[in-house]
């Protein structure tokens, strides 16, 4: 088997930039010439094994992060981007998008910010909101984008907001081995601070009234839930200065994509908060990562669970990389995210042939699939649905399917893989139509826009038309 070789320019560039070191200093402390190492920054050569225990010793470097997923990230979504048939003559090869991602990941960010401002700008046209001729028509990523975007590209991983959840904990008195009730931390800690708690049988999930520092909860919800939301209003209170300065940070284009972000990191908290790093991933090693007893050890719901085991990217203490997402009935993503190779398409829906879109036909069961994607890169794959019960009879039931999988090489360490032949088998999954290049899909929705076609009026197929090599 052939060895990937390691091109990491901008990892590299970055670094010294952070050291504020220049390349001849920086040479001189990896033990390389200053030649060799303009060479590696800008991936006219591999990094080498000398460079990167240099790095390592040197520099305390998490060597892993070399290898970070950032990379693949930003080629998958290039060729999402590029399957537009707006590109259909000018697409560039695959080579050209990997060479653009490793030695200039910024302008690759700024392409598919441009894209994402030209579909948007023909989604308002077709939609007919007469947003031509308003002042206020600045095309930009909407709002809830901009946030996905931001979570998705530093690895759903927030450092600074993680360990402060966990320091909570921990100074609440919780320890790896006997969670105490998240529940009455959470509502000790709004006591202290004149915040009274109540349950209510009407109402919305979670409400906060500023006037009166009441926060009303709803009776109906689940025990994890209700949990959440209270941990959640922690963050709120006792966080607000840490998540605005990273929220700072994070320089954010509108009020409202900010404001959506702080949403998300006091959820990011809460989950966080429930389920501590360390006690967590311990937890999730020692049990080879079952989910519903890991949701039984620490309070949390199976879909809390599968979010948190993709946020366990903290250098020098990371867990297995999963990918985690959600799909609604329609099969549109809800939630994406991963630390593996393995990317989802930014608009539509998932590929239909992975197990997520069977998790409905099972409910409360588990699947599990042994998959393999177009470049050859294998994975298992597990689904399941998830309903939220609206608590009343005629209250409206929400159904969600997640899917949370790894790269083949790391499942061993899921109680998932007793009993499959790692080895056998493997169902061939795409990530979007347009960017898939399988020939012979019997569920293909619309040809591949990187290859040309072949139409005979007197054959017909799985399709109408072959896909020329």
């Amino acid at each position: 088997m052939a060895i990937q070789k390691l091109y990491a320019g901008a990892k590299l560039r970055e670094l010294r930039g952070r050291l504020s070191l220049t390349q001849r200093a920086f040479s001189d402390k990896l033990g390389v010439s200053l030649p060799y190492l303009n060479q590696m920054e800008n991936n006219h050569r591999p990094v080498s094994a000398t460079v990167v225990l240099a790095l390592a010793q040197e520099f305390g470097l998490d060597v892993t992060e070399l290898n970070a997923g950032e990379g693949e990230r930003l080629v998958s979504d290039m060729r999402e981007a590029l399957a537009d048939p707006v590109f259909a003559k000018t697409a560039p090869p695959l080579a050209d998008l990997r060479l653009a991602a490793s030695n200039a990941p910024a302008f690759a960010r700024a392409f598919l910010d441009l894209h994402r401002a030209y579909r948007q700008s023909h989604e308002r046209l077709a939609s007919l909101d007469e947003a031509l001729g308003r002042e206020d028509t600045a095309l930009r990523a909407s709002p809830w984008e901009e946030v996905r975007d931001f979570f998705h590209y530093c690895d759903n991983y927030v450092d600074a907001v993680d360990r402060a959840a966990e320091h909570f904990m921990t100074g609440a008195g919780t320890r790896s081995e006997t969670q105490k009730d998240a529940l009455i931390i959470a509502t000790d800690a709004l006591n202290k601070r004149g915040i009274n708690v109540q349950f209510s049988n009407t109402g919305p999930l979670r409400q906060f009234d500023p006037a009166t520092r009441t926060l009303a909860l709803s009776a109906r919800a689940a025990s994890p839930t209700q949990r959440f939301q209270l941990l959640y209003q922690v963050a709120l209170q006792t966080q607000n200065e840490l998540i605005e300065a990273t929220l700072d940070l994070a320089q954010f284009q509108t009020p409202e994509a900010r404001d959506i972000a702080k949403i998300g990191m006091a959820n990011y908290f809460a989950g966080a908060a429930l389920m501590p790093y360390r006690a967590f991933l311990e937890a999730a090693q020692t049990t080879r990562h079952d989910l519903e007893r890991l949701a039984d050890l620490f309070g949390a719901s199976i879909e809390q669970v599968a979010h948190r085991l993709s946020t366990l990217q903290r250098p020098g203490a990371k867990g297995v990389p999963f990918f985690f997402v959600r799909v609604d009935q329609a099969g549109t993503i809800t939630k994406r995210h991963s630390a593996t190779r393995l990317q989802f398409a930014r608009f539509g829906g998932a590929c239909p042939l992975w197990n997520v879109h069977r998790a409905f036909e099972t409910p409360g069961h588990f699947l599990r699939q042994l998959a393999e994607t177009p470049d050859g890169v294998r994975y298992l794959c597990l689904a399941r649905d998830v309903s939220k019960p609206g608590g009343a009879f005629l209250a409206p039931v929400r159904r969600y399917a997640i899917g949370l999988g790894c790269e083949i090489s790391h499942a061993s360490s899921l109680v998932y893989s007793d009993g499959l032949d790692l080895k056998g088998h493997f169902e061939p999954i795409g990530i979007s139509c347009r960017i898939c290049e399988r020939q012979n899909c019997h569920q293909r929705s619309v040809p591949p826009l990187e290859r040309r076609l072949k139409v005979d009026p007197d054959k017909r197929g799985l399709l109408p038309y072959d896909i020329a090599d």
